[in-house]
């Protein structure tokens, strides 16, 4: 079989690190309440949403706090955890509504090999402290680093998760974490650049998907590079633009004094333009 290897230009939106805890049996308790609840939330949400845009064909916006009332043991979890439940529901149908092919959001299975929860830093209320992690609604979690954190590093949300094999992790990121990809013209390039079925057999598009599943599904984010943007002839330094350049360069040249790789100056521009991007949707 053909195979055609694209230029994977794909690069992090900030950092994160992962890292292993050791939780109780009162704290795990906790987290798999909040794992629980943010599943049940968000199958509540997607339900009404789906009974309602079938009478009045409109979407419904509802919030998780109007349904503590009716469900007052969801006061007993972290309301951030909820909040990012509405946040990755309404990515799922944003997303939708702009490639249908990503099929219609589907309710969550308690059999999902992988269980997490997302949470966000508000007032201090997650912090690192010699060896424990403080989350919220419990006491601190006993953790191992397994590298030291710089004292810049600004934490602004935490995924915590269960792994099939029992063991808990959590992952603390420094914003936002997003991956940001180009968006490229795959049908133009097979036809284009006479490359026809490599192309497709790459599977680029697959791996996308797969990539936005999982990003989703850690409450992250994939952000495309129009497929326009001059990653390729943008100075990833000053910023200027060549007019002209060969597929043949594989070095970036500039008048500023710029040397690198040619992907790799590619991947710079596509990281710091997923980054305007992002500001704009945060």
């Amino acid at each position: 079989m053909k195979s055609f290897i694209c230029r994977n230009k794909v690069r992090k939106i900030n950092r994160a690190v992962k890292i292993r805890i050791y939780p109780n049996a009162e704290q795990r308790v906790q987290i798999e309440k909040t794992i629980g609840c943010s599943r049940f939330i968000y199958n509540c949400m997607l339900a009404d949403k789906m009974e309602h845009y079938k009478k009045e064909k409109k979407m419904l916006r509802n919030t998780p706090a109007s349904y503590k009332k009716e469900y007052p043991w969801l006061k007993e979890v972290d309301s951030l955890a909820l909040a990012n439940v509405q946040m990755h529901l309404e990515s799922a149908f944003h997303k939708f509504f702009r490639e249908p092919s990503a099929g219609f959001p589907r309710f969550k299975s308690k059999k999902s090999s992988r269980k997490s929860y997302t949470t966000n830093v508000v007032n201090g209320n997650i912090f690192l402290e010699g060896k424990y992690l403080k989350l919220p609604k419990m006491t601190a979690v006993r953790m191992k680093l397994h590298r030291p954190i710089s004292e810049k590093w600004k934490l602004k949300s935490v995924t915590v998760s269960r792994e099939p094999s029992g063991k808990y992790f959590a992952s603390l990121a420094e914003s936002f974490d997003a991956v940001c990809v180009e968006d490229l013209n795959l049908k133009g390039m097979a036809g284009g650049l006479h490359l026809g079925k490599g192309v497709h057999d790459n599977g680029y598009g697959l791996f996308l998907s797969m990539l936005e599943y999982k990003l989703e599904e850690r409450g992250k984010y994939l952000i495309k590079a129009d497929r326009y943007f001059a990653s390729s002839k943008i100075c990833s330094v000053c910023g200027k633009k060549k007019e002209e350049l060969s597929l043949s360069d594989r070095i970036y040249y500039c008048e500023c004094g710029n040397r690198m790789d040619r992907d790799a100056n590619a991947a710079v521009n596509i990281m710091n333009e997923g980054k305007r991007i992002f500001a704009e949707c945060a």
